[in-house]
């Protein structure tokens, strides 16, 4: 398919989205696993409507190249300039399933959990506030809700939420002094539902609906985290713009070293996607900078190959050289095999591309 752009070996644009993806995962869910081989035979099966949604419209386009991957006689052939048609669906098949790893980042669980704290505080204020069978059965509402889409049931989590917020619309405001606050949550419960199905438009519209009663109610850390979603949104959509505009909005509410350094990481790959190398590089140093500050490892890893790559792409092959090593002293402190093995390919390539340079300016 026209959509789908093998990646070039000398742009490195996203060298790391494998090992990042990994060790986000590894950390994140506190479960280690084992490295994955880029073969079809060894890729683990993946949840179809969790890939939809990260690939968005290159969904369709991968399921086209699977399907082409089942034709084995085309797949002997070969085109007019000798490249086999298996290496070439392959090759986009693996650009794609890179994309589904990095934008599968997007979101790391701390903030899930950081989110769902704040809920569930809000939903506890807003039981002490109504009678006590009332709350009681919001916060086991909310509980439930949460569950579902933690278990992988997206649709009943959806249709659950809609139900409660239905009640919630319902209730008075003197039987409910934090109403619309409620109501923002459920919204953003929706969107959470709506964004794991795959549904990209309609979670966006709940996720607004979330900001406005955020707004309404004067609520910066709701505000902050609609925004965030809204922007993952709008990246996961190839919104890059967008979700630029929509997360820089984000970063003078953003509190901690650690939620920073997550942001400007983001930021500066959308950069990175829009080939804006110089904006992508500074962000990946304000990333790195944060990442500092709050003494994590992984994160510092993930900033220097953001700095990395979009050195590469400005063609500053000797500081990206640099990067690289940097970033390998980082992986081999996390002790990750992929990731070591990753950037020394990407170390490899860039300092084959600094020797041409040379030769060039030698001439």
């Amino acid at each position: 398919p026209s959509s789908v752009k093998l990646e070039k070996k000398e742009e490195l644009c996203f060298v790391s989205r494998q090992a990042e993806s990994r060790k986000a995962s590894q950390k994140l869910h506190s479960k280690v696993t084992k490295d994955q081989k880029r073969t079809r035979k060894q890729e683990p099966v993946r949840n179809p409507r969790t890939e939809r949604q990260l690939l968005g419209e290159l969904y369709a386009d991968k399921a086209y190249l699977e399907k082409l991957l089942k034709d084995e006689e085309l797949m002997q052939s070969s085109t007019r300039q000798g490249v086999k048609v298996a290496d070439l669906v392959l090759g986009g098949i693996s650009y794609l399933d890179r994309r589904r790893e990095f934008w599968q980042q997007q979101k790391p669980m701390y903030a899930r959990v950081r989110e769902r704290r704040l809920r569930q505080q809000r939903w506890i204020r807003g039981r002490r506030q109504k009678p006590a069978e009332l709350g009681a059965s919001v916060a086991k509402s909310m509980e439930d809700i949460e569950t579902l889409l933690a278990e992988g049931s997206p649709e009943e989590s959806c249709r659950k939420a809609e139900r409660v917020l239905k009640t919630v619309k319902g209730w008075r405001e003197d039987e409910v002094p934090n109403k619309k606050e409620l109501i923002g949550n459920l919204y953003s419960c929706i969107g959470d539902a709506q964004l794991e199905m795959g549904q990209m438009e309609a979670a966006l519209r709940s996720y607004e609906m979330s900001l406005d009663c955020a707004r309404q109610s004067a609520l910066p850390d709701a505000v902050s985290q609609a925004l965030g979603n809204i922007g993952l949104v709008h990246a996961q959509s190839s919104r890059f713009q967008q979700a630029i505009d929509t997360w820089e909005k984000k970063i003078p509410m953003t509190k901690s070293s650690l939620e920073k350094a997550w942001l400007f990481h983001e930021i500066g790959r959308c950069y990175l996607e829009l080939d804006g190398a110089k904006a992508a590089q500074g962000y990946g140093e304000k990333s790195l900078q944060s990442a500092d500050e709050e003494g994590d490892v992984e994160w510092q890893l993930h900033a220097t190959m953001l700095v990395a790559q979009a050195q590469v792409k400005l063609k500053d092959y000797r500081s990206a050289i640099v990067s690289f090593e940097r970033a390998l002293e980082k992986a081999k402190l996390l002790s990750s095999e992929a990731a070591q093995s990753t950037i020394i390919a990407a170390l490899d390539d860039v300092s084959k591309s600094f020797i041409k340079e040379l030769k060039k300016s030698r001439k």
